[in-house]
């Protein structure tokens, strides 16, 4: 099993984050530009919580709020689940589904390290498998020529 260490490896290291007292729709132009669908809110360095496009299209737009009026620390989501770069791809699966999570920031010693996303763990289980599927068929063929 792969682990977020080894996962987070494989990606950007640009963090993208917004302060809590930005406008959701500043927020929605970075997440455009950087092509994400979610970004984390910082203030001094501290994980506040995390703004994703599904927070904004339940808390601005059914609401009928403008989001050039409308602040993040307002729709931003407070509680905020984390990994960490010890645990495995498969547990971050578990958590994503039960809460239906999209991301997850990595932290170490309380400090944000990465992010990860549904699509990169999901990548990653993937191609763990087709390793096992290759593997096996390696294996069979092998015991096939005997």
């Amino acid at each position: 099993m792969t682990d977020v260490a080894s996962l987070l490896q494989g990606k950007p290291h640009h963090l993208w984050s917004i302060s809590p007292t930005e406008t959701v729709y500043s927020a929605i132009q970075l997440m455009d530009a950087k092509g994400i669908g979610a970004l984390l809110v910082m203030h001094d360095g501290v994980l506040n919580g995390i703004l994703s496009e599904r927070d904004y299209a339940r808390k601005v737009v059914l609401m009928g709020r403008s989001s050039r009026e409308t602040q993040v620390k307002e729709i931003m989501t407070r509680q905020v689940y984390y990994t960490y770069p010890g645990q495995n791809t498969e547990e971050c699966l578990v958590v994503m589904t039960e809460h239906h999570l999209r991301h997850l920031p990595v932290m170490q010693e309380e400090r944000v390290i990465g992010m990860i996303s549904m699509g990169d763990v999901v990548k990653d289980i993937i191609k763990e498998q087709q390793d096992r599927i290759a593997q096996l068929e390696h294996y069979i063929s092998w015991e096939e020529s005997y």
